[in-house]
This record gives structure tokens, sequence and C-alpha cells, in this order.
């Protein structure tokens, strides 16, 4: 038995030699992480400036069932989701991600109905609300960090899904996207995950018949606020 346990190690240990060639493999993969080599970038976001990012943003998320409203500023958000969850005759509670940038959303004045809460879902909340990291115009695509300001079950649990975007915050690419998290992230200290979310949840597993809220929310409403 000893024999055998010796050769397997003895294999381990050789399987994790660092000679010269594992270490120019190694310099290798660590150049290519750092070079962030980009992928072709189509022509029809290369060339348009901010507003009409937005505004190709904005169709892009229609297209995929999305409901989009534009704000003049952050402290419009109670309101605006107070009015939602109006219109779609839901409870009025929100379930809202412990983010620095909603931290001081006038509740209280603005929409003093809502119940708000803060923190994870653990699967009894209808409504959420949280922030995100990027949205991408291309594709109509939110880019959403996990971690401690942004739970991702917010993203995923309750039926009703409410997101913040700021306009500075919109981009043309998913590589744009990428850049500014490094940029931010300082290369190293990335998320755990990186949730991309484009459209409510749905499947065509069935007849080919396209159903809403199939892994996720059935309805994605994004709030679009100028800096």
């Amino acid at each position: 038995m000893s024999g055998s346990r010796e050769a397997v190690l003895g294999k381990i240990k050789q399987s994790l030699s660092t000679d010269a060639s594992d270490q120019e493999r190694r310099k290798a993969v660590q150049a290519r992480i750092s070079d962030h080599a980009r992928n072709l970038t189509p022509k029809r976001t290369a060339d348009l400036d901010q507003a009409r990012l937005i505004d190709l943003l904005e169709t892009k998320m229609k297209a995929v069932d999305c409901t989009v409203q534009r704000l003049a500023s952050m402290d419009e958000i109670p309101a605006a989701v107070a009015d939602y969850l109006k219109g779609q005759n839901l409870p009025a509670t929100i379930r809202q991600a412990p983010h620095s940038s909603l931290a001081n959303l006038p509740w209280s004045k603005n929409a003093p109905m809502i119940e708000v809460s803060q923190g994870r879902s653990y699967g009894d909340d209808l409504n959420s609300l949280t922030a995100c990291h990027a949205a991408v115009a291309e594709t109509g695509t939110l880019m959403l960090e996990s971690g401690a300001e942004g739970p991702t079950t917010l993203n995923f649990l309750p039926d009703n899904h409410i997101v913040v975007v700021r306009e500075s915050q919109v981009t043309g690419t998913y590589e744009d996207g990428w850049d500014r998290l490094r940029e931010k992230r300082g290369g190293t200290d990335m998320p755990r995950a990186l949730n991309m979310i484009t459209g409510p949840s749905r499947t065509g597993d069935i007849e080919q018949t396209i159903f809403l809220g199939a892994h996720g929310p059935r309805s994605l409403h994004v709030l679009i606020v100028k800096d």
C-alpha cells in the first residue's frame, strides 16, 4: 500500500513541476489575460455618441419584452417604482439591493406607501430593485455584479425585477462593459459572478411557444436615469 501511495504522490509531484517550459506557458497565459484582446466591434455601435447609444439600448430592450422608463434624477425612482407596481396591479412592496448608489432614495418622501426592505431574497419576494454595472446597447443586455451590494438572488427569485441604469453606464459592446469592470476593480478583484441578463426569463421548449418566467423574473422593468 505504501508503494502505491508513493507512486501516486510521485505522479502528482511530477505534474506540478515548474520546469522552464511550464514557466513559459504561465507567462503566456498571464500575458493573454493582461492584454484583454477585443473582438470585432459592430460598426453600428462604434460610431454612436452617448445619446444615440441610449436610444439604441431602449430599442433593443423593448424588442426583448422589457419595459423602459427614463428619469431625470435618482430622486424620481421611488415614485416611478410606485407607479409601475400600481400599473401592474402588484403589491406595494420592494426588496432593494443594499447598493451604495441606491442608499439615499427618498422613499418616505416620494413613495411613502411602498414597503421597502433590503438584502438578499429567500424566494418570498415578489418585486426587487437592483443597480447594475453596465447596460450593453448592442443587445439590450444588463451586466450585474454579484456581491454584498448586489445579491444574485434579487436578479432571479422575484417575479418582477426593476433595474436602475445610469446613462453613463450605457456602453456600446460587451467588451466596453468588461473594460469598465477591470478598470473599476483594478483587473484582479473581480466579482465571483457577472450576470448578463437580456429581457425577462423565457423558454420555448414546449411546442416552441414562448413562455415568460421559466427560470427567473416574468417581467423586467428598466429605469434609465440621467447622472
